[in-house]
Formats: C-alpha cells, structure tokens, sequence
C-alpha cells in the first residue's frame, strides 16, 4: 500500500485486528494502539492516518490524548458505527475526515467496506481505497446516512450468517442426527454454498431455482423458510438499523 505515510491503528480487536492482518501481508506494520496490549499512543511524532477501531461508546475518551497529535494534514477514518463526521469534526475540526464499515471476512481478504469522505479530494480517496483494497470488496456511499443501513446489512451480515449455520445445526440435531455431525453438516453446507454463490455468475435466484426440483424436498422446505426468512431478515435489518442511529445520536 505505498503512499500512506505514517500510519497508526488505535484499537486492535476483532476488526482492528482483521485490519491490522491484512495490512501486515501487504508488508504494512503500523503503530498499534491498544492499551489492552500495553500498546500506548508514542511520545514524539504525527501520523499522516489514524484509522480509529474502537468501541463507540468510549471513542472520545479513547482519543483524548489524539486531539494535540492531529493535524490539517492529518486523515482520520473511523470504523466506529455510529459515529458521525459531525461527532469527528468536533473532535478534529481541521482534520480530514473519513467513514469506513468493514466487516470481519476481510481478516481472509474476503470482506466488503463500505466507505465515505467528507471532501471531494481524489489523494484522500485513495488513500482510504488503499487502506482497504487488501481486504476484500470496496464500495463508496454517495450519502453519510447510507452509513446506517449498510451497517445492519454488511457490517453486521457475518453475525447473521453464523446465527444461521447455528439454527441449521439445531434443525439438524431436531431431525435425529448427532450434535457433531449436525454441526458439521451445517457449517459445510452454509459455507460451501456462499462458495458456488461467489463462483458461478448466476444470481442467487438462478441457483436457488437449480437445486428446487418441482414438488421436491427442497421445494417443501422452501415454502416454509421464504416468507418467514424474508420478514425475518426485514425485521433483523431495521433492528441493527435504529441502533446504529440511536448510537449516533447518542453522540
């Protein structure tokens, strides 16, 4: 990723580390703070980017000791759902600011971030498309509010998913077969399914219509799981939806 300067990570949890992962493959080593890995902001020296990976909730406390180290020059994305460019530009007023919501599969550079600049400036843009090329599928909001939905839909979606592999396996264990074996059952099938969606170029309509023989048992299965799968993930959707704004407005 050439051309990002001095680049600092604060946080390395589960996201921040997915990050931090990828971008170390790609021959990046960035000062990681994190004071739960003893990992403190240095004493000397200003980064050219500061992606923020820190929980929502204690953001401003988090970066207290930031606010004298950004500069004009200085680019700040956050990953943190929820908050604004308007709650950033707060904290940083002559800073350049960015969003950005990846989601956990970019650990194995098979994610999808979503991301948006508060400027029209084409080196700030790509510098933030150079932060998460390495990490899977990039796509930029032409809106800051798209940020909410986009959230409840990719940035949450992965939790969706194992919920799903979870209940298949429960559904399994209820028709008869063994804890182990359901399990595995569950996680192949889940699993090896998104493989074929992400390799065969037919939409998802197309391959669900070629494994639904007439009257069959998939056929049978599926007149139970699609209305109440579609109402479901409607519902799941505008739930993470709402927080994602409460936690904005929280702010």
């Amino acid at each position: 990723m050439p051309g990002l300067g001095r680049l600092w990570l604060i946080g390395a949890g589960n996201m921040g580390g997915a990050l931090l992962a990828r971008w170390r493959l790609a021959g990046i080593e960035p000062v990681v703070v994190d004071p739960a890995l003893g990992a403190a902001i240095p004493a000397d020296g200003t980064p050219d980017i500061i992606v923020l990976a820190i929980k929502p909730q204690v953001w401003r406390a988090a970066t207290e000791a930031l606010v004298a180290r950004v500069g004009p020059d200085t680019l700040v994305v956050s990953i943190m759902a929820g908050i604004g460019i308007a709650a950033l530009k707060d904290r940083w007023p002559s800073a350049r600011l960015a969003r950005a919501m990846p989601n956990t599969p970019a650990s194995l550079g098979r994610g999808v971030t979503g991301m948006f600049l508060d400027n029209d400036d084409a080196a700030d843009r790509g510098r933030v498309e150079a932060l998460f090329a390495s990490t899977g599928a990039t796509v930029w909001l032409d809106r800051e509010s798209d940020f909410d939905a986009l959230t409840a839909v990719s940035g949450s979606g992965p939790g969706y998913v194992f919920a799903f592999i979870e209940a298949l396996a429960a559904a399994a264990e209820a028709a008869g077969l063994a804890p182990d074996l359901a399990a595995r059952l569950a996680r192949a099938t889940v699993t090896g399914a998104a493989a074929l969606a992400d390799a065969d170029e037919r939409t998802p309509g197309a391959l669900r219509q070629a494994v639904t023989s007439p009257n069959g048992t998939t056929a049978a299965g599926l007149a139970v799981l699609t209305p109440a799968l579609t109402r479901l993930l409607c519902e799941t959707v505008a739930a993470a939806q709402r927080r994602s704004r409460e936690m904005g407005r929280a702010e």
